[in-house]
């Protein structure tokens, strides 16, 4: 049994799912005390002796090279995911480049297809807010004039293409389906920001291949060099959720709709809240679909009448409109330790009228069985880390935190959907971290097992509202 800095003993969890003593007191008794085991033990921790382990370590995986050479396109389990990647890239070839998006504090780009379709959102890592070739001369200022205050200190700098990746991840996981599929990528287009370097040494091996095709054109490869990043698939249809939110205040809901608004609303809190997303409320987009009703056989509801009946509210006229919801922009997501400097980044989604609902039940079962198996959330923490150790500048012991921060944002989720609170009710519960710590089993032959200590943060941010 730990116990913290104010006296006050933790729960310790062992791999098996046990409780490190006999005194272990309740959640709902004491609230420094939580009664559900998280996670078994770790498979991405090589126990083994040194004369276990072989001489040659296993190679860094071909994303942390950033030769041309060694480069050898985008492959992936999902076929329809790799057949997107694969017409984006042959509508580079054929002139049709990514075009940037001027909103954000990044270097995004909608891709699209030989048609001309917009097929997804590619945001290249060294193009981030605070990556050294982002285009945006805002952040540039702000790194140059306000140095004191550059960047999130509870995030790890210019890795929020694997925190959009990772979300993506943890959504597929949970089977809420909110998030558009995103992956890690690598893409070339004149339309990025390159350097002056890169683009005079891509002319120079243009002029080489086509001046010695037979010679030096076989051993190098023209072009401007593959970018990093992320790629999340593109949704139409959707629009700001505030737009819609703005709607609904005024013009009420079919009971059916609004109950399937709020289910849609609710998987975006568990995710955001699961990752601790630091971001502003601007991740939501929401699509509406409307349906006609035919009245007769051969006579349906004309366009100006269809159109006053949604204005009027008559809903006796139409289906039941369907809301489908879209969680996107999440680069600013899985911090190292919950905010405590500055600002504390809460979740602008809490202030809305409908998180003062409680959790559905449909809720419930969806993820409160995934959330308190052990096992499922050992599985999650090592996907992703196998997705984040792809980065070069790669911490374990950062990732450990990250992972401590997001197993006690899953601890809390837990005990709110058991005892069928409100997403409001949710983020007014304490914040606490389950770190994993090494337990000597006392026998040499025997592999040392995990034990999980929860703590509870008590420094706040200077701001808490911002």
């Amino acid at each position: 049994m730990s116990v913290d800095e104010g006296g006050r003993p933790l729960i310790d969890f062992v791999s098996d799912g046990r409780p490190n003593g006999p005194d272990v007191v309740p959640y709902h008794a004491d609230p420094a005390s939580y009664s559900t085991a998280i996670v078994g033990g770790s498979r991405y921790y090589d126990n083994r002796t040194s004369e276990q382990r072989p001489l040659l370590g296993r190679s860094r995986s071909r994303m942390d090279s950033h030769s041309d050479s060694e480069y050898q396109g985008n492959h992936f389990d999902d076929p329809e995911f790799t057949g997107i990647i694969h017409a984006a890239e042959q509508a580079i070839d054929v002139g049709i480049l990514p075009e940037r998006i001027y909103q954000g504090s990044s270097g995004s780009y909608f891709v699209k297809d030989r048609e001309g379709k917009k097929i997804g959102v590619f945001k290249p890592k060294d193009e981030e807010p605070y990556g050294h070739l982002n285009p945006k001369w805002t952040k540039w200022c702000h790194k140059i004039c306000c140095p004191c205050c550059f960047g999130r200190n509870c995030l790890i700098p210019n890795q929020g293409y694997l925190s959009e990746a990772g979300a993506s991840l943890v959504d597929g996981k949970l089977g809420l389906n909110v998030v558009p599929k995103t992956k890690v990528v690598r893409l070339a287009s004149p339309t990025f920001n390159y350097t002056a370097f890169d683009r005079a040494k891509a002319r120079s091996k243009k002029f080489a291949t086509e001046r010695f095709p037979d010679t030096l054109g076989k051993h190098v490869k023209a072009g401007l060099p593959a970018k990093l990043g992320s790629f999340q698939l593109f949704v139409e249809g959707y629009k700001d959720a505030e737009f819609h939110l703005r709607k609904f205040e005024v013009e009420a809901l079919p009971a059916v709709t609004h109950k399937e608004f709020i289910l849609q609303f609710q998987k975006l809190v568990c995710l955001d809240y699961i990752i601790r997303n630091t971001g502003k409320y601007n991740n939501l987009l929401c699509n509406i679909k409307l349906f006609y009703k035919i009245q007769s056989a051969a006579k349906s509801i004309s366009i100006i009448r269809y159109i006053s009946i949604v204005k009027e509210g008559d809903w006796d006229y139409v289906d039941p409109p369907k809301i489908y919801v879209a969680a996107i922009d999440n680069g600013l997501a899985f911090p190292f330790k919950h905010p405590d400097s500055w600002r504390a980044y809460p979740f602008h989604w809490a202030w809305l009228t409908q998180a003062k609902e409680p959790f559905l039940e449909e809720i419930c079962e969806l993820i409160l069985p995934l959330l308190s198996d052990m096992n499922f959330v050992q599985d999650l923490t090592d996907d992703l880390y196998l997705l984040f150790r792809e980065d070069k500048g790669f911490d374990k012991s950062l990732f450990e935190r990250q992972m401590s921060v997001l197993r006690g944002q899953i601890l809390n989720l837990t005990q709110a959907l058991r005892d069928k609170k409100s997403p409001l009710q949710l983020v007014q519960m304490p914040v606490v971290i389950v770190e994993r710590k090494k337990v000597d089993a006392g026998d040499r032959l025997r592999s040392q097992s995990h034990a999980f200590t929860q703590s509870f943060q008590h420094r706040s941010p200077f701001f808490s509202w911002c």
